[in-house]
């Protein structure tokens, strides 16, 4: 018998099924709810027998209503979301998916609250205003509590959702947890603003050159599997553990030149040219303290264990040798 049945939106997505794999891995019951029913990560991750798949729309309020209600989910991790480039490119789409998607989640927790325990759902790092709004010293670090500005729709969408959250707490008392993850890398992601810097390690971990810009700007590469791990913590962490709406998440901090330096190192014979070129305007030095006290999230993946993980299942779909 297992501990819980959660439901996850956006669950045959990047980080969705990744935080199946985690679930599945931890003895619950799991629930992929997503518009789209392709499983073909679920079915890398060798999960897709232990996760049912639901079809759903988060911007429908009934479907999300009734989907929890039928699968009798305790737990809701909610991911579902049109991302920076999508967001940008259809607007009111992202309103729909990502603002009124997310109400209909929390209404579902509120009418259903005798049923669900808890709604772990996805803020993002995008919240933040672009890093020259903060210290200039070397040292610096953002906490929740610091300014949040964004400057883009997704990053737009993802603030007022911190605001819905708050408030339905608040009101009616119920128990959500957000989180607000980084830079995700992995195998199979596809989408994404950031999906863009998955080439620093795809590329020549298949023996293809590449050219990056951004050489000097900081990234925080956080492995997906620690994405995953931190919105179980969050879906299960006890009530009384915590002192915040939302929880800053990350992994490592690194140069876009160290990055490809860590691929170097652990291929030798990598092609990859890196410029100083462009400015990156993203804030990345997020401080997760709380998340670390309150949660019990602490990273499995540092950057060379991560991209090692990530290269060698690359290699592996190519027909390489490992490393």
């Amino acid at each position: 018998m297992s501990e819980s049945t959660v439901l996850v939106t956006g669950g045959t997505g990047f980080i969705g099924s990744y935080a199946c794999e985690d679930l599945v891995e931890q003895g619950h019951d799991v629930v992929a709810y997503d518009l789209s029913t392709d499983t073909h990560i679920l079915e890398k991750l060798g999960i897709v027998g232990d996760v049912t798949v639901r079809r759903g729309d988060v911007s429908d309020s009934t479907d999300v209503a009734r989907a929890v209600r039928e699968t009798d989910a305790d737990r809701i991790v909610h991911l579902a979301a049109l991302l920076t480039n999508t967001a940008r490119d259809n607007p009111r789409a992202a309103l729909e998916v990502n603002v009124e998607g997310t109400n209909n989640v929390f209404e579902a927790a509120r009418l259903l609250d005798d049923q669900v325990e808890r709604v772990a759902w996805a803020s993002s790092a995008a919240i933040y205003a672009p890093p020259h709004n903060y210290a200039d010293e070397d040292d610096w670090w953002v906490t929740e509590d610091d300014l949040v500005y964004p400057d883009t729709l997704y990053g737009g969408t993802k603030e007022y959702n911190e605001h819905q959250a708050r408030v339905y707490v608040e009101d009616y008392d119920l128990s959500l947890v957000g989180l607000r993850p980084t830079v995700a890398y992995g195998p199979y992601r596809e989408t994404g603003g950031s999906a863009f810097l998955a080439n620093i390690v795809e590329k020549p971990a298949v023996g293809e050159s590449f050219s990056v810009e951004y050489g000097d700007q900081e990234i925080d590469w956080q492995h997906v599997r620690d994405i995953a791990q931190g919105f179980r913590r969050a879906a299960f962490a006890d009530e009384s553990d915590l002192t915040q709406n939302v929880y800053n998440v990350r992994g490592e901090l690194a140069t876009v030149r160290e990055a490809a330096e860590t691929v170097e190192g652990i291929i030798p014979d990598a092609d990859v040219e890196v410029s100083d070129e462009g400015e990156l305007p993203w804030t990345q030095r997020l401080d997760m303290t709380k998340a670390q006290e309150d949660l019990g999230y602490d990273p499995e993946y540092d950057l060379e264990s991560g991209f090692r993980q990530y290269i060698g299942v690359l290699r592996e779909k190519a027909g390489l040798d490992p490393v």
